[in-house]
């Protein structure tokens, strides 16, 4: 016999628990998405374009607002640290730090995925993830949308060498982090960098944030 959503949601609570991350539940109208996330993703990360799971292959903010009203609740993920590293400073992180943080991806958005599985096969078939970060799948490998010369368009996604796994992270999709967190009492701050460089931030305590939704 299936689960009710309320079970559901609180057997997805402890299998979160059991990887370390805790979970609560968020109404859709506490998810804030906005346009401006968007324009951050464009204007300041490195990994533009170059993943499958950012822009501007990720959905739209208007897409991605459309597609949260569809659902009756989700479960907002907490991540505490960075996996396999410990303490650290910023000159402990190299310049192409993307595959620096594989742990931490793998973990949120592994985390994502196991829970989003995990209600689809428990007959709650419209469950949704969104992780954080740009894809890291290709672990030894670049994104095919970054191997490919010149223009891309979403084709390319057909050659996708994990697309059972890759989703949006939550930041891709135009949902601001900051907001939603705080809507159920999760405070964010941002990570200060040394000399304000991106990616040398100074203190390795960092949370992050996943979402998978629910009907």
């Amino acid at each position: 016999m299936q689960r009710s959503l309320l079970a559901e949601i609180e057997y997805l609570k402890g299998l979160a628990q059991e990887k370390g991350v805790a979970a609560e539940e968020i109404a859709p109208e506490d998810i804030v998405v906005s346009q401006w996330v968007r324009f951050k993703c464009r204007y300041g990360c490195k990994g533009y374009a170059r993943h499958l799971g950012c822009p501007p292959y990720a959905p739209s903010p208007d897409e991605t607002r459309r597609m949260v009203d569809e659902y009756d609740i989700g479960l907002l993920l907490w991540f505490d640290g960075v996996p396999g590293h410990g303490e650290f400073g910023p000159d402990d992180i190299p310049d192409d730090f993307h595959p620096w943080y594989a742990d931490l991806i793998i973990w949120v958005n592994g985390t994502v995925h196991t829970l989003e599985k995990t209600a689809f096969y428990d007959g709650f078939y419209k469950a949704f993830g969104f992780g954080g970060y740009p894809c890291i799948w290709c672990e030894h490998q670049h994104c095919v949308a970054e191997e490919a010369e010149g223009i891309v368009d979403e084709s390319i996604r057909r050659k996708c060498r994990h697309m059972d796994r890759v989703r949006p992270s939550m930041e891709a999709a135009g949902i601001d982090v900051f907001a939603t967190a705080r809507n159920i009492g999760w405070e964010l701050s941002t990570i200060p960098c040394k000399n304000m460089e991106y990616g040398k931030i100074t203190d390795p305590h960092v949370h992050s944030i996943g979402l998978v939704l629910i009907e």
